[in-house]
């Protein structure tokens, strides 16, 4: 298989033969080889093999696959000349005659040497962040001029096309819409999104892959798709290595580090990781409501330190067989605590005091095989993955001036395993035509205890015991596809469908007193999620691509538990463990154009969503001025949206990337609300039940400058406009900031120091108002002035990235190296 959906690019123009046809026909042939490394004996995948005339006119091309082995069909009859072009390596250039009874040529083994002279030259990490365009995706690759803006995966996020992270709550969204799935290296993982995204080093990211309508070989999970993030990987020849050292700070430090090496030697690979974080953050912020003219004042303080480790090897037994092994360990000790305020005219303030400790260890174990048949491009990838979580959580709560509730603690265990086993096989039936084939089994079990020292009401009204919980959720997934493409001169399609039989099995047993109670819940249900794809490129300048999918979105764990999520004095959040999956069919269209300096992507897309998540709001009958968020779903609607972006060289020391994005959704909902006159005291009989209906249409623009002052100076100048936001409860209010950066270079580029001013007018603020089911505005603020330094420094020799290892979820085989 070429990589997953590797796009094998055809440089297509006009021929003009050269020799006329005498009343002969003229008749195309076929050139195919295998390139490799001199001085290890081993193939080159990603290669470039380039066709042209003795004119020096480019007539078709291609790039080697994994075994370095390719073939470029329609070479038109007559003298051609055949470059081979690999970064690092000398280029190597052959004339070949077709005709004369040749016109299927084999050139045998290729054999590149290393361009000593060029080495140093090589850069791994490019420095401006360039967008590309795929049928299925749209890749972002990392430059230094996003690894140099924070220290985390979450503080870059933000940067990138349509994505938005929330500062408060750590949720991520893709085209506004939180319902995305996060993979790193093409793996879900069982640490938290919010947790992941502040551990994976930013100089550990090499692309993030926003795959927003997927074809069928993928987990049809996410309505608005999937965020892939790519780690590096290295496989250089020898010892080698990055370090990595980071401080930020507003009000307190923050500090990172890490450092990635690995050692190439023959038929075997050795590489390892280590990164760590350790820091405190605040946030603050305050909620009015104007009805009775109270306050509530939030000031919360989180101190949290997290170590990353990873040791993996490869195994290179030959052309054909290739076993990898790798382990990611996770540790993370959190802790945090705050105090909320209620102030009301006349009375004393009401407090509620907390602190909460959350350790919590993740393990990660993988095993993959890959077989490469004798026919060219058929190979069979297995691979299992199993994945471990387990989390220990404290909270004390204390309360001053409430009558209730009292002083209490909570504890909750959580532990999650999850393994998932893939069998992918790939045929090309042609040079122009692919099958693809696959079995995957994904088994999710959670486990989740409960207990508390708390007090509530049963349903006489009396003071009890908060019930202890256990909570067990059981998901198994059992699926299998079938793709297959085809591609003619400027026309290429692929369709599918992946089919999948799921069973969701549930049970909640609340210990009271004198009995337990048992909430039971089961699920089975089989559906099937066909995919199609379209792409033309009428020239090298411009490209179309339309795709359709049905995708699916099964509920979170935090949607199903019955156990409460969190809670304030006047605000707690539960699941709902009778939650249906909510379905989507996508269509989206696309168009590229390639600049001389750079590129314009423009696009649109469409969604119709069935059984939709959403909040439900409800007022708390045994405290009328509380609120209970939970969730459910509502009926079908709607969303689309429209998205452009750019990356441009605009002078020899400006280059700039921008995106703007448009998306519109009607969401619905049921929302409480006290239906009383004004002066009037609510009470339970004024409880009315609304179902909401919010039009929401919400854009961002986005623009980041690098200005290259010198060859080792560059500076930098990001911002960001998020446009309002309608939700059921709330609206939050537009809000802005930009960023300004430095990076220099030194130690014949081996190094590179990073200074970064954030947020430098101080505008990152969460603002909101709402009126279910109470009036009521707000504000939060965070740590967003922050300055941040940076040092990177690379070690040791080769450039040669060799064979890398299987990434079923990437089209653009990534491997398996970085954290997580």
């Amino acid at each position: 298989m070429k990589q997953f959906f590797l796009v094998c690019t055809y440089i297509l123009s006009t021929y003009a033969s050269a020799n006329p046809s005498k009343g002969i026909e003229l008749r195309d042939g076929t050139i195919s080889g295998r390139v490799m490394d001199a001085s290890l004996n081993q193939p080159l995948p990603y290669v470039s093999v380039i066709v042209k005339t003795i004119e020096n006119k480019t007539i078709s091309g291609s790039i080697t696959n994994d075994d370095g082995t390719f073939t470029i069909g329609k070479i038109p009859e007559g003298s051609v000349v055949v470059s081979v072009q690999y970064i690092g390596f000398k280029t190597i250039s052959k004339n070949v005659e077709i005709g004369n009874k040749s016109y299927n040529i084999n050139l045998g083994d290729i054999m590149l040497d290393e361009d000593v002279a060029s080495l140093d030259e090589v850069t791994i990490v490019a420095e401006v962040t360039t967008i590309q365009q795929k049928v299925d995706r749209k890749v972002i690759n990392v430059g230094k001029d996003l690894t140099t803006t924070g220290p985390t995966a979450s503080d870059i996020m933000n940067n990138i096309p349509s994505v938005n992270v929330d500062q408060q709550t750590g949720n991520i969204s893709l085209r506004g819409n939180e319902n995305v799935r996060v993979m790193v290296d093409g793996k879900l993982s069982n640490v938290p999104v919010s947790q992941l995204l502040k551990q994976i080093p930013s100089s550990s990211i090499k692309q993030i892959e926003l795959i927003t309508n997927p074809s069928a070989k993928y987990n049809p999970e996410g309505m608005s798709g999937i965020i892939n993030i790519i780690l590096h990987k290295n496989t250089n020849v020898g010892f080698n290595g990055n370090l990595n050292l980071g401080l930020t700070k507003e009000i307190y430090a923050r500090f990172n580090s890490s450092i990635d090496m690995n050692y190439r030697n023959g038929k075997f690979n050795f590489y390892g990781n280590y990164g760590n974080f350790a820091g405190k953050s605040a946030n603050y912020g305050r909620i009015k409501r104007p009805e009775d003219n109270s306050i509530q004042l939030f000031d919360f303080l989180n101190n949290s330190k997290s170590h990353l480790y990873k040791f993996g090897v490869d195994f290179y037994l030959n052309d054909n067989n290739t076993f990898s092994i790798f382990t990611n360990q996770n540790i993370f000790d959190g802790k945090g605590g705050g105090k909320t305020d209620i102030i009301n005219e006349d009375e004393p303030v009401q407090s509620q005091i907390f602190r909460n400790v959350s350790d919590n260890t993740s393990s990660q174990y993988n095993l993959a095989y890959k077989h490469n048949f004798k026919k060219d491009g058929e190979k069979l990838d297995v691979e299992i993955d199993y994945n471990t979580f387990e989390q220990f959580e404290n909270s004390d709560f204390r309360f001053v001036n409430f009558s209730f509730p009292s002083d209490y603690k909570d504890f909750v265990d959580t532990e999650r395993n999850q393994t998932t086993i893939n069998v992918d096989y790939v045929n090309p039936l042609s040079d122009k035509a692919k099958l693809e084939v696959g079995l995957e089994a994904r088994l999710y079990d959670t486990a989740v205890n409960y207990g508390s020292t708390g007090q509530s009401f049963d349903e006489s009204g009396s003071i009890i015991a908060t019930p202890d919980t256990d909570f067990n959720y059981i998901r198994d997934i059992y699926s299998a596809y079938v793709t297959y493409g085809k591609t003619f001169e400027k026309w290429s399609y692929q369709f599918g469908a992946r089919a999948e039989t799921v069973t969701d099995e549930a049970k909640a047993i609340r210990f009271f007193e004198s009995e337990t109670e048992t909430i039971p819940f089961k699920n089975d249900y089989f559906q099937i999620y066909p995919s199609a794809f379209l792409t033309y490129s009428p020239s090298e300048k411009n490209s179309y691509q339309a795709s359709v999918s049905r995708r699916v979105d099964r509920p979170g764990l935090q949607q199903v538990n019955p156990i409460r999520e969190w809670s304030t004095p006047l605000v707690s959040s539960f699941g709902n463990t009778e939650l249906l999956p909510q379905y989507t069919n996508s269509i989206e269209v696309n168009y590229t154009r390639n600049l001389k300096n750079g590129s314009i992507t423009a696009g649109v897309f469409y969604r119709i969503i069935e059984d939709e998540i959403n909040r439900a709001v409800f007022i708390d009958r045994l405290d009328l001025n509380r609120i209970i968020l939970s969730y459910d779903n509502f009926d079908n609607t709607s969303a689309y949206g429209v998205e452009l972006s750019s990356n441009y060289k605009a002078t020899k020391w400006w280059s700039f990337n921008a995106s703007f994005d448009l998306f519109a959704q009607t969401q619905k909902g049921i929302s409480e609300i006290f239906n009383t006159s004004e002066g009037q005291d609510p009470s339970l009989d004024d409880i009315e039940v609304r179902e909401i209906s919010v039009d929401n249409i919400r854009y961002n623009f986005r623009m980041g400058n690098n200005f290259k002052v010198n060859k080792k100076l560059t500076l930098s100048a990001f911002g960001i406009y998020r446009g309002e936001n309608k939700g059921l409860q709330f609206t939050n209010k537009p809000m802005y900031f930009v960023n300004t950066g430095l990076r220099y270079s030194f130690l014949s580029d081996a190094a590179t120091f990073s200074f970064n001013y954030n947020d430098i007018f101080n505008t990152m603020k969460f603002r909101f108002e709402g009126d279910r089911p109470y009036p009521q505005n707000g504000q939060f603020n965070w740590e967003s002035n922050t300055w941040n330094i940076g040092l990177s420094y690379r070690f040791g020799g080769s450039k040669y990235r060799a064979l890398k290892r299987r990434d079923r979820d990437d089209n653009e085989k990534s491997g398996g190296g970085g954290f997580i």
